[in-house]
């Protein structure tokens, strides 16, 4: 640090300038607080969550939808006689279901989260975990939701937080 009168070399915690007597300004430090990680990423988590499901909703209508025009007619496409249309058409069907109400699980944990609600943190959990299996957007939200929601401090400003909105 130098005097930026006169350029004489001074100390850091130094208050004036040994040559020439200016003194020297010290800005105060300035602390904020510490935004804690519920209230940073709420929002954004929930926010995933919907548009998640939303691509989940997708899927399995199209996925519903191919299984009752296409695989539900194999024969008709020439697929062998022996081939088992009706086990594969219902099996189609039953992962386009799954993926709908997994698709609507995960958007009521979205609005839940963005509302604050006391279920939704549980319910993300859980999903998140189940969603550790789909690979790579959910394996990637399933990660950041346990980041965000598992740690006992998390725990403790969701509850906060969900006092508070209920409060409002």
């Amino acid at each position: 640090m130098f005097c930026d009168r006169c350029g004489t070399p001074a100390l850091p915690n130094q208050a004036a300038c040994a040559k020439c007597g200016r003194q020297f300004y010290v800005a105060p430090a300035y602390a904020y607080p510490a935004a804690n990680r519920v209230a940073s990423h709420h929002r954004l988590l929930g926010i995933f969550w919907i548009a998640i499901s939303a691509l989940n909703l997708l899927g399995g209508l199209i996925l519903l939808i191919v299984g009752n025009l296409f695989v539900a007619h194999l024969h008709d496409f020439g697929a062998p006689p022996q081939f088992p249309v009706s086990a594969m058409h219902a099996l189609v069907v039953v992962i386009a279901f799954v993926s709908i109400g997994k698709a609507a699980f995960g958007a009521a944990a979205g609005v839940g989260l963005l509302k604050f609600e006391p279920w939704a943190r549980i319910m993300t959990i859980v999903l998140a975990i189940l969603s550790l299996l789909s690979f790579p957007f959910g394996t990637a939200l399933g990660i950041y939701s346990m980041w965000v929601l598992l740690p006992s401090e998390s725990e403790r400003e969701y509850e906060a937080a969900s006092r508070l909105a209920s409060v409002a």
